[in-house]
Parts: structure tokens; C-alpha cells; sequence
């Protein structure tokens, strides 16, 4: 599939900022699964600085600067990226058993699989406790298949928890969510990697967004769509592997990855330090349109 991606932040303040400096992370990334074909930038106000990095998980970073007063600040990143399906593992990897996969992880000396590792540990937003190892573990006995372990417990987290949003905020605690069973997309990511960390299988945290349909018989309407969270689990030989706990499916050619880490602390779209401001408003946008649509839309 190929998509055009429209991804608007907008903070409004309810006193003047005098001066800013943020760092985005809306750029889609280009993978084995998808490839970014154009992708542009605006801001408004227009900033005296700009820079590009790619930060310490391979996320493209833009950085800007304001110094001037400000009571609004807009940020837009139009990309249009091209999504493969996802690889399908071999009739051997789908058998390999998951505590198979969990000794080589450990016992490796491949450069991929060393570089997974850090993967394996806990992160601010992901602690791993043993409330959540005991949940974890009902999904892996002893020789289960990895691909079967990893489905079950996407599945499970789907029936077990409700999908209620403004129920928690990004720093609820995983302990809270537990008691509550109660959260949103980067909750059930969260947790899931909470769980596959403590089974000792690297898992990382995967931001981006899901192409949505309307109700049967509307419109979809623009800016209905949203940004989405999931999880990839690292496996030794075949790669990453993406989960959906939100949507109990793996992801497909339908999502679009824009940024991985450790947890949602590591892929925040847009983050900075501003001088003044009081009080805020966020207002986000998204559209994800494929092309043919974007088109026909005159987009």
C-alpha cells in the first residue's frame, strides 16, 4: 500500500512563550516493511534554528528553535511511504519452542542478537514485576512454539483488557493498569512488552499509525484517524516481529511505523522546554489516506 500521512501537533497556551526548543519524531522510518518516499516539515511559528539527527534507536529527530513570542505553536509532517506486507518465519521458526529462543538469546555472540539485548531490560515506563511475569507466564509453558506463545498472549491481553480512553494518562503505572484493566493502545503495548521482558525475550516499543475504516454506510472524515502504539519482539535468525495487543492481530501493510524504543518515553512525537506558556492545549490531527484517495481528494 501507499499512503500519504498527515500528522498535526498543535499546542495552543494561555500566556506568551517567550523562547522554545523541541525535538519532533513524526517521520516515518524506512524498514523492511516500509519505505519513505517524500516527507516534509512545517512550523509555525517559523524557527531562527533546525537540525536533523537520527537518534540512539534510529529515529529520525528534527530539532528547532523559537525566539520570538508565541501564544501557538504547530508542527505538520506530511510523509508519503510505501508498506510491504510483513515477512512470514519459515515452518522452522514457527516451531522453534520459545525457551529455545530465549537461550540463544543469551548465548549468542551474533552482533544483531548483542544489540538486542538491551532490549531484554526494564525502561522508565516498563518495570518488570512479578505480578506481570506470573500473568506473562500462562502463555509460555515449556516448549510452546515462540509464534504461538507471542499470538496467545496478544490475545489474551485483547479479552482482558477494555479499551476505555481518558481512563489513564502515559505515566499511569502498569500496576495500576493491572488492577484496573482499563487503558489505551501504549498501556496494552506497554504491557505486553512488560510481559515478553520478563519471560527474557527482548521486546521494544513501536510508534506509527494504523489506517482506519469509517462505521458501515459514512464518510471517513478527515483527521479521524489517530497515532497508534504496538510492540516487535526480537527473534534470534528471523528479526522483529510486530504485535498488536489493541487490535489482537499482527500488524500489517494497513500500519505505518514512524519511531521504536524502550517505551513510549523514547518516541514522545513532540517534546521540548519552553519559557513561559502557562496553561496549555494539545490538539492532534492525523490523516492516512492511500494515494489514490489522497488524490482524489486533491490532497
Amino acid at each position: 500500500m501507499k499512503y500519504r500521512v498527515s500528522h498535526t501537533s498543535k499546542y495552543i497556551y494561555s500566556e506568551s512563550v517567550s523562547r522554545c526548543h523541541n525535538e519532533v519524531r513524526m517521520t516515518p522510518l524506512n524498514n523492511r516493511n516500509q519505505s519513505v518516499e517524500k516527507t516534509k516539515t512545517k512550523i509555525f511559528p517559523m524557527p531562527q534554528k533546525t537540525f536533523e539527527r537520527i537518534d540512539y534507536f534510529g529515529n529520525k529527530v528534527i530539532g528547532f528553535d523559537i525566539h520570538r513570542e508565541h501564544k501557538k505553536l504547530t508542527v505538520t509532517v506530511i510523509s508519503e511511504v510505501q508498506t510491504l506486507p510483513p515477512a512470514k518465519p519459515s515452518a522452522e521458526f514457527e516451531k522453534m519452542p520459545w525457551n529455545q529462543v530465549r537461550d540463544m538469546m543469551h548465548s549468542s555472540s551474533n552482533s544483531l542478537d548483542i544489540l538486542a539485548k538491551e532490549y531484554l531490560l526494564a525502561s522508565p515506563l516498563v518495570p518488570l514485576e512479578d505480578e506481570i511475569q506470573t500473568y506473562a507466564a500462562l502463555s509460555f509453558p515449556e516448549g510452546r512454539p515462540i509464534f504461538e506463545a507471542l499470538q496467545d498472549l496478544t490475545k489474551r491481553i485483547y479479552k482482558d483488557f477494555k479499551y476505555e480512553p481518558g481512563f489513564t494518562t502515559i505515566s499511569t503505572p502498569l500496576a495500576e493498569l493491572m488492577q484496573h484493566r482499563k487503558g489505551v493502545c501504549q498501556d496494552f503495548a506497554h504491557l505486553e512488552i512488560a510481559c515478553v521482558r520478563s519471560m527474557n525475550l527482548p521486546a521494544a516499543y513501536v510508534s506509527g499509525y494504523l489506517e482506519t475504516d469509517p462505521p458501515p454506510g459514512k464518510v471517513k472524515l478527515v483527521g479521524s484517524d489517530a497515532s497508534h502504539a504496538w510492540l516487535t519482539v526480537y527473534i534470534p535468525g528471523f528479526g522483529w516481529q510486530d504485535l498488536d495487543p489493541t487490535n489482537n492481530q499482527q500488524p500489517n501493510e494497513r500500519y505505518v511505523t514512524v519511531a521504536v524504543g524502550r517505551d513510549y518515553a523514547d518516541v514522545t512525537p513532540l517534546k521540548g522546554v519552553i519559557y513561559g506558556g502557562g496553561a496549555h492545549k494539545l490538539e492532534v490531527k492525523v490523516d492516512v489516506a492511500p494515494m489514490a484517495m489522497a488524490h482524489q481528494e486533491g490532497a
